[in-house]
Formats: structure tokens, C-alpha cells, sequence
């Protein structure tokens, strides 16, 4: 088994971010185009947007470091340290209101042949 200290990990994709124009800079940790779940750590430098997605499967934040805002539709929540949140179908945004560091997880319909 391999195991994973996502708080460090954090750090050094939120440095990454800070460099990045986009302010963004993730890592998958497990799964990849063959796997059903795919797990991706991401760094999201405050004042920072993933912007308006449409999800292909069921998705699930799970906030780390920081805090952060996900609109979707007409429901806003704000999301701290150990929050958990499911991501409707169609999400509007994700927005860093601090550097933030979050856990992606995506359990995909089938798998590529």
C-alpha cells in the first residue's frame, strides 16, 4: 500500500499554483483513463476560479486547506478545513477565498477499452 500526506502534497501544488497563470496545479493521486475512480489533489491560489463544468459522473469535493465558495445553479455553499461537499451534475464554479488545496474525487460510468 502506498500512502499519501495530503498536506504536504497540498503545499507544494499550492506553490505550483501561485507560479501558475491560471492559479491552479493538480495532481492525480489514483486512477487515471482506465480506472472508475479517479482521485486528483489540486492547488487553488486564492482569489482563483475553476469555472462553470459539467460533471460526465458523480463528483465530490473534499476541502483541505483553506476555504472556498461552489456556486451552482441558485445553491452557494462555502466550504472550510474537512468540509465534504457532492457537486451536482451541472456546477457554475469553484472559487479559492484563501489558497486552497482540494480533493477531487470522479467515479466514472465505465472505463476505456
Amino acid at each position: 500500500m502506498e500512502t499519501v500526506a495530503l498536506a504536504v502534497l497540498g503545499e507544494k501544488l499550492l506553490a505550483e499554483a501561485r507560479s501558475a497563470s491560471s492559479g491552479r496545479y493538480g495532481v492525480t493521486i489514483h486512477g487515471g483513463h482506465r480506472h472508475s475512480l479517479r482521485q486528483t489533489l489540486i492547488g487553488v491560489a486564492a482569489g482563483h476560479v475553476l469555472a462553470e463544468h459539467e460533471n460526465a459522473s458523480e463528483v465530490t469535493l473534499h476541502l483541505i486547506r483553506g476555504r472556498a465558495r461552489v456556486v451552482a445553479g441558485a445553491d452557494t455553499v462555502e466550504l472550510a478545513p474537512g468540509d465534504y461537499v457532492v457537486i451536482p451534475l451541472e456546477w457554475d464554479s469553484f472559487e479559492a477565498l484563501e489558497d486552497a488545496v482540494v480533493l477531487l474525487t470522479a467515479a466514472v460510468r465505465g472505463t476505456p477499452d
